[in-house]
């Protein structure tokens, strides 16, 4: 979240707000936007959200490819802070997977199993309950990672483009990594075996890892509360946060294995190639638009990060960058993404309909 917080000018609507907080009086409008189950497999739920009433709908459709650990609900943070109901709002068809939390029994699921599997089926899901010829796929984070994969591995999907939000592909840029990548030798020793006992990472963990990226704002968040007590949007913002990282999901260990392999020891991502399922898979041989979206406070995929992927989707037609104010999450779904990141995704789908 980009929040700046201020010295509160309304006393009267501050005192309200914050008796309304120590009531435990929900602040933050956290009801769904409507939709529809397509199908649910053993892989997931896909989602087709319902039209907005009074708008025709147009263009493509899009299908949200979420990360792992964080639910899908990122898409869908609370209402006027959605970009699922912003894109609704616009007419464009919009379709979601949902993997659901993650249990032990998925501990031997992989990246491929994503790549390979979930995704192109979702894919092809979508085409044969829309009608449409093409699909447009959108993934934050990890799932933007998922995204850009699937399009460079099956390139006889019907995908009219692919946009990646947040999503690292230079691990040598993020900070945290390049702290943590000296003790590589140390913590193999530990966390190898752990996750291997667990069946992944539990999701206490993913999401203290995820209050770790930015723990500036955890260590300020109750002054930033007094001096913003009389903004109703920025404790709902607050508010509609905590229930999302209250709602983490554990990681798979297969999958965690994959990601550590790379991020930690060999930074596979940077030069733009990822075995999996016995083959390389190569970005240069995505043959569709990108858009790449970076985050211009986002400590957990820093631009640097993030914008590498213009240099390895060299097969891409069009490769666009869109820089947008927000952290990891403020990015996708913070009060600026309105003005900033939700419109430009949608001038990209749009031109590319």
């Amino acid at each position: 979240m980009d929040l700046m917080p201020r010295f509160p000018r309304d006393l009267g609507s501050a005192g309200a707000n914050l008796g309304d907080k120590i009531r435990r009086r929900p602040i933050a409008d956290l009801r769904p936007t409507p939709r529809t189950r397509v199908e649910k497999t053993e892989h997931g739920t896909l989602y087709r959200y319902d039209a907005y009433p009074g708008v025709e709908e147009n263009g493509l459709p899009v299908l949200l490819v979420p990360p792992l650990a964080a639910p899908a609900l990122a898409f869908d943070l609370r209402r006027g802070g959605s970009v699922v109901e912003y894109f609704v709002q616009q007419g464009r068809p919009v379709y979601l997977i949902d993997y659901g939390p993650v249990q032990f029994k998925h501990k031997d699921q992989g990246i491929e199993h994503w790549v390979d599997t979930v995704v192109p089926h979702a894919v092809g899901s979508v085409v044969e309950h829309h009608g449409a010829d093409q699909v447009h796929l959108a993934g934050w984070s990890l799932g933007g990672i998922f995204t850009m994969l699937t399009a460079a591995a099956h390139p006889d999907l019907p995908l009219a483009s692919a946009t990646a939000i947040a999503s690292p592909f230079d691990l040598r840029a993020v900070p945290l990594l390049a702290i943590a990548r000296p003790f590589d030798r140390v913590t193999s020793l530990v966390v190898g075996p752990a996750y291997r006992a667990l069946g992944g990472v539990p999701a206490p963990l993913t999401r203290l890892a995820f209050q770790l990226s930015s723990a500036d704002k955890y260590l300020t968040k109750p002054v930033s509360m007094l001096m913003n007590a009389d903004d109703r949007e920025f404790l709902a913002q607050l508010e509609a946060v905590d229930a999302f990282m209250g709602s983490m999901y554990a990681y798979p260990g297969r999958t965690f294995g994959q990601l550590y392999h790379v991020i930690m020891r060999t930074n596979e991502f940077a030069g733009g190639t990822m075995e999996l399922g016995g083959r390389t898979v190569r970005l240069e041989d995505v043959r569709v638009p990108v858009l790449v979206v970076a985050g211009l406070n986002d400590t957990l995929a820093p631009q640097a990060a993030v914008e590498h992927l213009l240099d390895l989707v060299t097969g891409a037609p069009e490769a666009e960058l869109l820089k947008a104010p927000g952290g990891h999450l403020g990015v996708l779904t913070g009060r600026a993404a309105r003005l900033t990141t939700w419109p430009g995704i949608q001038r990209f789908l749009t031109r590319h309909d």
